[in-house]
């Protein structure tokens, strides 16, 4: 198991940020981790890297323990933190040759030339970071991240501040990246996360609330489905949730309604007959599964 986490808490004086945290992730997965501002999500990323203890609890990675083994896994860790840390007076090459030299690296020229190809940073390699875009910046951490070919990524925002052509690249090398590693990474962006990952672990006020693929979690907690339906009026909601299958009626606008029901099950004949017996147009009809964020607000309780 290349991330193993059981029962993992942190304590800040009185406060919790982690409340005994566990789970773990395996060689080349692709694991989105959410979460609301201070759920803790970049705690636990600090302690899986050794930036921090855990103040109870076991974390390893790739087998070596983060509190007694920390070399060792900080070895097999590449680490891009939420705020971008880089030394904006060297050039981008220059930088990154010195993280190679960090990390005790042979033929250090190649590996640098490699990374600028990978992450796209040939246009501005010969520039100083400090001149950078915020995005080119966030590939330069990016590129340090994976220079010593670790086992395990921890990307905090790995894709903040790129416009939509480099999110595309980006993504597509994360996911590249996990055929061969492990990857866990932290975004708020849901359609990344449903684009890139293999598999969700929520956390909220240091608990994990749900660790599954991203439509497992879909169909189990939000019902699957929702149909959005105009009528030429407004019905009621009570007569709405007589119509087979409907298992909640809320008004999105005007005489639009959103009618939730099981993802197996097509709504969509009951509500017309529901429609002729009283009397309703059916000016709209349009069927949706329901996204990943319904389902992170419905399990944080935002």
């Amino acid at each position: 198991m290349s991330i193993s986490v059981r029962g993992a808490t942190k304590l800040y004086g009185t406060q919790k940020a982690l409340d005994g945290a566990s789970f773990e992730i395996g060689k080349g997965e692709v694991v989105g981790f959410l979460g609301p501002n201070g759920a803790g999500k970049s705690t636990m990323m600090r302690i899986i890297t050794c930036f921090i203890p855990p103040t109870a609890g076991e974390v390893q990675v790739c087998g070596f323990d983060t509190r007694t083994q920390s070399m060792e896994v900080r070895r097999r860790v590449g680490y891009l933190p939420e705020h971008n840390p880089l030394y904006l007076d060297l050039y981008v090459r220059e930088y990154l040759d010195f993280v190679a030299g960090v990390h005790g690296l042979k033929n250090r020229t190649a590996l640098v030339n490699d990374m600028v190809d990978r992450v796209g940073l040939g246009p501005e390699q010969h520039k100083r970071i400090g001149q950078l875009s915020k995005g080119y910046r966030q590939r330069v951490g990016l590129a340090q991240a994976m220079i010593h070919d670790p086992q395990v990524l921890i990307l905090d925002e790995p894709t903040s501040g790129l416009d939509p052509n480099q999110l595309v690249d980006i993504r597509a090398l994360i996911k590249n990246l996990g055929r061969e590693k492990t990857v866990m990474l932290s975004t708020h962006i849901m359609q990344e996360v449903e684009a890139i990952c293999d598999r969700v672990i929520i956390i909220d006020q240091g608990r994990i609330v749900a660790d599954d693929k991203a439509s497992t979690l879909r169909e189990r907690q939000m019902q699957g489905a929702v149909l959005e339906v105009e009528f030429d009026r407004a019905p009621h909601a009570n007569d709405l949730l007589s119509i087979p299958g409907v298992l909640s009626a809320k008004r999105k606008e005007g005489t639009t309604w959103l009618l939730a029901h099981n993802a197996g099950n097509d709504v969509r004949p009951a509500v017309f007959e529901f429609a002729v017996k009283v009397g309703l147009k059916v000016l709209g009809l349009q069927k949706s599964e329901r996204g990943l964020e319904e389902v992170f607000k419905e399990l944080t309780g935002k």
